[in-house]
């Protein structure tokens, strides 16, 4: 298994999902290109792996090379590879297919109640999602479900939470793979984003309950046993 990682940010890494790959001897490559890594070819990859980041994939005028992402994205897509995207990622792979994406009305930081939907109860990926579940958030973007995908989960806040297309295309806006040192970087790094709002957690509210982001890494690890059976 040929794992390439396109990541956006120095304090948002592959968190439970190294774990995941490392533990079934799975080759994993890395191209950071906020510091201007090249993409890879699509040739020398089976999964590509889509993380989180500060940006909006509208940001193109900032970061022009989101252009190229989203057509490599894309082109992995039509290819058969199995993509895989986290919060920014999984807007990136929603913009590949042809949706929108835009401001939510409310920003999610923290720990917030999704659902899982019908439609995604009978999905083969939908089907590893509990009914209901807390879920570590930090976005202030969300999407149109593309045409052709399933909805997967939904929260208040945002009504687009994960999708798939068939079995190797998943899209998560939350983020099932962090770990509470993740958490901590992140809030190292934009904990003055942590405004009060009606979906924003203080720092201390969202790492005050450890075993949240163990049990969000065994569902991220349900997620990805049903993509590789």
């Amino acid at each position: 298994m040929r794992v390439h990682h396109l990541q956006h940010d120095s304090a948002e890494g592959l968190g439970s999902l190294e774990d995941w790959f490392r533990g079934r001897g799975a080759g994993v490559r890395t191209s950071a290109l906020h510091r201007g890594d090249a993409l890879p070819a699509l040739a020398d990859l089976d999964w590509l792996v889509v993380m989180g980041g500060p940006m909006s994939v509208n940001d193109v005028g900032r970061y022009p090379w989101l252009l190229e992402e989203t057509r490599f994205i894309a082109d992995a897509i039509a290819a058969g590879r199995t993509v895989l995207g986290v919060c920014l990622g999984s807007q990136l792979v929603a913009a590949a297919l042809g949706a929108r994406v835009y401001r939510a009305p409310d920003r999610e930081v923290g720990w917030f109640p999704v659902e899982r939907t019908p439609e995604g109860a009978s999905h083969r990926l939908g089907a590893a999602l509990p009914e209901r579940f807390l879920a570590f958030q930090w976005h202030e973007d969300t999407f149109d479900l593309p045409t052709g995908a399933v909805s997967l989960a939904r929260s208040a806040a945002c009504a687009n939470q994960a999708f798939a297309v068939g079995d190797r295309v998943l899209a998560v806006q939350f983020h099932p793979e962090m770990k509470l040192d993740g958490a901590r970087a992140l809030i190292d790094a934009f904990g003055d984003e942590l405004r009060p709002a009606r979906y924003v957690q203080t720092a201390v509210e969202m790492l005050e309950d450890p075993e949240r982001f163990a049990r969000g890494n065994h569902m991220m690890a349900s997620l990805l046993d049903r993509i590789v059976r």
